[in-house]
């Protein structure tokens, strides 16, 4: 009997210790979510019309280069909606040959649909659209993740929001500068190097008069700044670039902040090895233009390609260091599939989190006294065994809670307090049995034997419930209710263990150690 005893104090001991280890020192690896630390709480939504969008003028642009390649002039081909191409003006005598083309290149993702003599509606195959949404939102999700740990915010949080599946959940705890966070984490990102046919020019219709202000079908314009025109610092100038961008930021490997000659704030970047292949004959075909390098569809330079370039290049303009480290930021994170809206935002300040903490703590703490004061005046001598089953099931709980790294929430905290009435629950039982069984003539020992194993199944089979409706609370419950399922879980597992376990132990140490056995209950 001693001897199992003793094993059974190490057990309690060696886990009391673990637990112990495991929180200290609290302020340290007690993670604290976003209501307790302060910072701020963003639910976003990925346009995924966006990606489709570019998928489709994409697909609309190769088309046409396709056909022209072949002699087959198109009076246009473009994106009629995000997921359909519209086609007219295809010469009657080579309709066939077209169509031979536009199924090589669109039969796998589009459906062809005739709206008469030339003119066709490519729209996308559901299974597709369905496809290039879903990558689009998770895309967003691992760019977003990415800009946010650069960032070095401590413990975010980047996951799927929502049963529609196109919002994004991200919280950043600490974070103090709300809107600059905002900017990193909205801005798309999407860096094109493409070749200047003319520009700048201070307006469009300047830009355009030499084509009787019309756009050629296979390049656009885009606006920039050049205060070598004369024009005023800020002012807006434009340039006539071609559609399609042979390098783009997808073949990028790094991005940082740097100097330029003239000791201004500039970004230098570097391309993969794709990238620099492509780059290297872009360049090289193309000495003595202009190259436009366009950052969010705004040109921020155009140089003169002086030599065949490879590897790197340079973004500079009228940048202050900030604008020119975040840009970096952004670059090396990799463009966004789509515009981002903000949906829902709040600030919680550091203050506010402190004075959640302080209230929290007071709430557990009078929770804790009020339940002890209860168990020693109804149940004497026998509450102490109550108060310390209790305390340890907190202490196991916050272990638990700091090796799996689960964030402490406000909800959390209202777990504890709901952790702490269940464990008086589990002990009420047990003393109530045992005093049925002292009532019914039998000894000390053998009454404390019967309690507790009379009431072990009930136990049991309450808490198995229990953590039945915390895995559903975790699984279906936004963030704060997840908190709150955490705490719950392994309130529940750490109670069978001290109301059954920790709490047996001592009442057979103190009978152990008596000569007469008796029992203050």
């Amino acid at each position: 009997m001693k001897k199992n005893l003793r094993w059974k104090l190490l057990t309690i001991v060696a886990v009391a210790a673990a637990a112990a280890f495991a929180i200290y020192p609290p302020e340290d690896q007690v993670r604290l979510g976003l209501d307790l630390r302060g910072g701020v709480h963003l639910v976003l939504r990925v346009q995924t019309d966006d990606a489709l969008r570019v998928e489709t003028e994409t697909n609309a642009e190769q088309l046409r280069e396709q056909a022209s390649l072949v002699g087959i002039e198109l009076l246009s081909a473009g994106a009629a909606a995000p997921t359909e191409i519209r086609v007219e003006g295809v010469p009657g005598d080579r309709d066939q040959e077209f169509r031979g083309i536009a199924d090589d290149l669109l039969q796998v993702s589009y459906d062809r649909r005739a709206d008469g003599p030339g003119a066709y509606t490519f729209g996308m195959l559901p299974g597709i659209e369905r496809q290039l949404r879903e990558e689009s939102v998770r895309q967003a999700l691992q760019t977003i993740e990415r800009r946010v740990n650069e960032l070095g915010v401590a413990e975010p949080i980047v996951a799927p929001h929502g049963v529609a599946g196109d919002q994004i959940l991200v919280q950043l705890p600490g974070v103090e500068d709300v809107q600059g966070a905002k900017e990193i984490i909205r801005s798309t990102g999407l860096l094109e190097l493409k070749l200047v046919e003319d520009g700048p020019a201070l307006s469009r219709e300047l830009l355009l008069q030499a084509r009787n202000g019309i756009v050629p079908a296979d390049m656009e314009v885009v606006s920039g700044a050049d205060e070598s025109l004369g024009a005023a610092p800020g002012s807006t100038v434009y340039y006539l670039v071609r559609r399609v961008a042979p390098v783009t930021g997808r073949d990028l490997r790094n991005a940082r902040p740097t100097i330029d000659e003239f000791n201004q704030p500039a970004i230098s970047f570097s391309f993969n090895r794709e990238g620099a292949r492509k780059f290297g004959n872009f360049t090289g075909s193309n000495v003595g233009r202009n190259l436009a390098i366009i950052l969010d569809n705004r040109v921020y330079s155009a140089p003169v390609i002086q030599e065949r370039i490879a590897d790197e290049g340079r973004i500079t303009g009228t940048f202050t260091t900030g604008e020119a480290t975040d840009l970096a930021l952004i670059l090396r994170s990799g463009a966004l599939p789509a515009s981002l809206t903000y949906l829902e935002e709040r600030t919680v300040g550091p203050s506010l989190g402190a004075d959640s903490i302080r209230a929290g703590v007071t709430a557990s703490a009078s929770g804790l006294i009020a339940v002890a004061l209860f168990m020693l005046l109804y149940y004497r001598l026998s509450g102490i065994n109550a108060v310390v089953a209790v305390g340890m099931n907190l202490l196991i709980l916050l272990g638990c809670m700091a090796y799996v790294g689960a964030v402490l929430t406000l909800p959390g905290i209202a777990g504890f307090i709901l952790t702490i009435g269940m464990g008086v629950d589990s002990n009420v039982l047990i003393f109530e049995r045992i005093k049925e069984e002292l009532g019914s003539a039998k000894g000390v020992r053998a009454a404390v034997a019967a309690g507790f194993d009379r009431v072990f199944l009930t136990i049991l089979d309450t808490h198995i419930a229990s953590l039945i409706a915390a895995a559903f609370l975790f699984q279906f419950g936004s963030g704060p209710i997840k908190g709150f399922a955490t705490t719950l879980f392994f309130g529940l597992v750490s109670n069978v263990f001290t109301a059954v376990f920790v709490s047996r132990t001592i009442f057979e140490t103190v009978l152990t150690r008596r000569r007469e056995a008796s029992l203050s209950i």
